[in-house]
């Protein structure tokens, strides 16, 4: 079953790895995302589950991305769409 987990885990890592090239999702969505991702990180923690901890961390490390992504291009004054 760990397989599964793992495979799992590898192919949405892919999957957000490839959403870089697109331009950030709007601010607020990102921001909820984070605040979500952060807690079931947490949560993932706290009942010892280690590819859900993986998995919420990285999608945390995402959120975070795409804040700062989002960010600067509102600082550059470009409108992404």
């Amino acid at each position: 079953m760990l397989f599964v987990g793992l495979l799992g885990l590898l192919f949405i890592v892919i999957a957000w790895a490839a959403s870089l090239t697109s331009p950030p999702p709007p601010l607020r969505l990102t921001v909820l995302y984070l605040l979500g991702s952060l807690l079931l990180t947490l949560y993932s923690i706290l009942i010892s589950d280690p590819i859900f901890t993986v998995l919420n961390s990285m999608a945390t490390v995402l959120a975070l991305v795409n804040v700062v992504r989002r960010v600067r291009s509102c600082l550059r004054g470009v409108e992404v769409k």
